[in-house]
């Protein structure tokens, strides 16, 4: 069971490493408002993971990923979602750090963590994100968004996650485990990589760059978007 487990939490693993949209939005969050921000969204996203497993262990997953129409609608909306955050990041350059739509609030924020970041460094950043909890609330609400609405892991746990699900335990337990594994290593990767971004962070305070990265960043977003629209189901 043991070599069967690491053999699956390699696999989960590799899935876990390859760039799509949820670095995307984790890069656009910290680089634009901090560390603190960065981690908020990383949590939204593993709790998406954690709504799928719950959703997959009720059954409704499997339901979705072989119902056509119920599959294209969360699709699209996935889709549309990821085009919106694209181009919020692209309609506030070195803006607001939301891409949810915050508004002058969230401007201002970022603007202040930027002031801070110049002088204090990371630390600085922490502290001036933290001062408002409408920003970490958006930071973990679009993690979370942007997962739910995302099918791929519906069709992934209820495809391929019960063919890695360890045989010396009930379907249901191997199931749960494997979610929690990748729940675990989704928190270590892009948690980690936030850190690193954060290291960056007097490099991301120049304007100039910021705004480079808003709009690489929502670019890809868009892109993904797009991808996403038009896959295959």
């Amino acid at each position: 069971m043991l070599a069967q487990l690491l053999t699956a939490s390699g696999v989960l693993a590799l899935l876990t490493l390859v760039p799509g949209p949820d670095m995307a939005i984790v890069t656009r969050r910290a680089v634009s408002a901090g560390r603190a921000d960065g981690l908020r969204t990383v949590a939204g996203i593993a709790c998406g993971l954690l709504v799928w497993g719950a959703l997959t262990a009720a059954g409704l997953a499997a339901l979705l990923a072989a119902s056509a129409g119920v599959y294209l609608a969360v699709k699209l909306a996935g889709a549309a979602y990821l085009v919106f955050l694209g181009v919020q990041a692209l309609r506030r350059p070195g803006g607001d750090g939301g891409g949810d739509g915050g508004g002058g609030s969230d401007a201002r924020t970022a603007h202040d963590t930027a002031a801070a970041v110049a002088e204090q460094g990371p630390a600085g950043a922490d502290r001036a994100t933290g001062a408002t909890r409408a920003t970490g609330g958006g930071a973990w609400r679009t993690g979370l968004v942007s997962n739910v609405l995302n099918p791929k892991i519906a069709v992934f746990y209820t495809g391929l996650l019960p063919t890695l699900a360890p045989d010396g335990l009930p379907p249901a337990a191997g199931m749960g485990l494997l979610v929690l594994v990748h729940v675990l290593l989704t928190l270590l990767w892009l948690g980690s990589y936030v850190y690193v971004l954060s290291r960056a962070q007097r490099l991301f305070a120049r304007p100039g760059v910021r705004r480079a990265l808003d709009r690489i960043t929502g670019v890809v977003l868009i892109a993904f978007g797009v991808r996403v629209a038009t896959a295959a189901s």
